[in-house]
């Protein structure tokens, strides 16, 4: 569901790949695993205004692609209102026709006007852009596997141009057209076990899977103004086509070389500087081979005299599968995390590395267990940042490659030394008790967190909803313990209020005009009266929250995100046998 989540499985070493769902498809297919969101069919139709009937009617796609949208906004300390009207870019890899649309029609569902755009490969990030108010490009983008890695690429491209002052980016991925999958197992792609063995001497295919990957970009400049959390820096990226090799779907070695070269010089990077490649590692004999080649390649045209065996190789597909349209920034979102750790992961399924691959006297290893990341040196023995490249390609030649830098910034003190307070809220009540059980989970696993930078990020980084929940603290302690009382009912806390704002126009109107209230307010700043305040902002008034941070501003942190509803919005499980598409057009 969420990073967190991604990365305790990636320690564990985990397998995420089961079965699909028996009733996915109107008969078991011949390769039955996969990894499958088990969610796919939940959705908050009514926290985006969508009817629950329209909802019904929409590719999961585009449903998935406005959830994890807002949750990547939301974990980059942005709330959806700050950015309205920006010139913020959205791109992500999806496709139409990807089967939603055969399955609505094989369960006889009728043709209603908002049909067509429910199931519009270009829908997706064009309604989200439209719901957020962003002016920004907002692209689909299909090239196969690499579609996700070519969307960062194309940002980057956007970034540097100024076409967009931020960009978000992704892709997605879901697994309903049964033809396709059959396809796929009758081409020999598939993995018979459901597992992929990257690099492995058993490697037999891929094992398919579903998921969502979004990425939020901001030139280094601007994120480091804005007090932004970082997780990594692109340094460069390039992409390429292979051009005509042995068949349509075959890779080309000479062209994946060329790849990441482009990528190296663009990022103005030595490859004995970068110490990790997640691969695009299908598990295929032959497009394994074919990547340790070009890598070779690649490394060996642009310096001599490399060390052995200190770059490592792995790949995320071991644990969760082929994401295809997504898999590429799930695996940018993975070396992200190894950055942010200084971890590498151990790549699945790969206890004998296949010596075809000849990696003996090469650059490079495969991660066969998890290990600190070490920081390589130059020739002066001083440390070097971590670096590391990600590899995409599509089987019909398009080719991915962005190399990423840890990002180190500036030393930071900042103490507590008064009051804070800590806003949450939510469409309803049950959303907000929600949102207190996430930050008491969170203040669980994160007991050192800076309270200001917490308070800051969900006052300004947050939607402020209807029903709001408002707390003046002084420690990380007093917040869990005041969160912990709310949790079990006692809403009469000292120094907590809690209500709905009544939405009354006119009478918030006086709030924001009323030059005696706004005084007053910054006389309760500058005397910490924030009580006060709290009990204002729950009835509803807009409050200028940077006023609280006249002398240092805080960073803004990665906390948890909205607790959407999760209500079923799925066909009927009535199939009608070949499906009456007179009704309903696959589109």
């Amino acid at each position: 569901d969420d990073i967190d989540a991604l990365w305790a499985n990636l320690l564990a070493e985990r397998d995420s790949i089961g079965k699909l769902p028996a009733n996915r498809w109107h008969q078991a297919p011949a390769i039955g695993h996969a990894g499958v969101i088990e969610s796919i069919d939940e959705f908050d139709s009514l926290f985006f205004g969508i009817s629950p009937s329209e909802a019904q009617a929409m590719d999961p796609q585009q449903r998935l692609l406005m959830l994890y949208v807002y949750r990547v906004i939301e974990d980059a300390g942005y709330s959806v209102q700050s950015l309205s009207g920006s010139d913020t870019a959205l791109l992500v890899g999806n496709a139409a026709g990807n089967g939603y649309g055969h399955l609505l029609a094989q369960a006889g569902e009728t043709v209603a006007g908002y049909s067509a755009a429910g199931l519009a490969g270009s829908m997706g990030p064009n309604r989200m852009s439209y719901w957020l108010n962003w002016h920004g490009p907002s692209e689909p983008i299909d090239t196969a596997c690499s579609s996700s890695l070519v969307a960062v690429h194309r940002a980057l491209e956007l970034l540097r141009s100024g076409q967009c002052a931020q960009a978000v980016v992704g892709g997605v991925n879901t697994l309903l057209s049964m033809e396709m999958h059959e396809s796929f197992t009758r081409a020999g792609m598939l993995s018979r076990d459901g597992r992929c063995k990257t690099f492995s001497a058993q490697a037999d295919g891929y094992a398919r899977g579903e998921g969502v990957g979004m990425v939020f970009l901001k030139p280094l400049p601007a994120a480091e103004r804005d007090g932004d959390h970082i997780y990594g820096l692109i340094k460069g990226s390039a992409t390429n086509h292979g051009g005509r090799a042995n068949s349509l779907t075959a890779p080309n070695p000479r062209a994946q070389a060329n790849l990441i070269k482009a990528a190296l010089k663009q990022a103005g990077v030595e490859p004995e500087t970068v110490g990790y490649i997640e691969a695009h590692g299908t598990g295929t004999p032959l497009g394994d081979s074919v990547e340790v080649q070009g890598l070779k390649s690649a490394f060996a045209e642009l310096a001599t005299g490399l060390p052995v065996g200190y770059c490592g190789l792995g790949s995320v597909k071991s644990n969760i599968g082929h994401l295809e349209l997504a898999a590429g920034v799930v695996g940018l979102i993975k070396v992200l995390l190894q950055l942010q750790h200084r971890t590498l992961v151990k790549s699945l399924h790969c206890e004998e590395v296949n010596p075809l691959l000849a990696l003996g006297k090469s650059p490079f290893y495969v991660v066969q267990q998890t290990r600190a990341w070490e920081a390589l040196r130059d020739r002066q023995g001083q440390a070097l940042p971590l670096r590391a490249g990600v590899s995409s390609f599509g089987f019909g030649g398009v080719n991915a490659h962005v190399i990423v830098e840890e990002y180190v910034g500036p030393p930071r003190v900042t103490t507590v030394s008064g009051p804070v307070v800590v806003v949450l809220s939510a469409r309803n009540e049950e959303r907000l008790r929600a949102q207190v059980q996430q930050l008491l989970a969170y203040l669980e696993r994160q007991p050192e967190v800076n309270l200001i930078d917490l308070a800051y990020t969900l006052q300004v980084g947050r939607e402020a909803l209807g029903v709001r929940l408002a707390l003046v603290v002084r420690s990380v302690d007093g917040l869990q313990e005041r969160l912990s009382g709310y949790a079990c009912g006692e809403t009469a806390q000292e120094d907590t209020v809690h209500g709905e704002v009544k939405r009354e126009q006119g009478t918030l109107a006086v709030f924001r005009a009323d030059e005696e209230l706004q005084e007053a307010i910054g006389k309760w700043i500058a005397r910490g009266k924030l009580s006060k305040l709290a009990q204002l902002w729950v009835q509803g008034l807009e409050v200028e929250w940077e006023r609280l941070y006249a002398q240092t501003k805080p960073q803004r942190i990665s906390l948890p995100t909205y607790p959407f509803a999760k209500e079923r919005y799925w066909i009927s499980q009535t199939v009608v046998p070949g499906g009456p598409e007179r009704q309903l057009h696959p589109l």
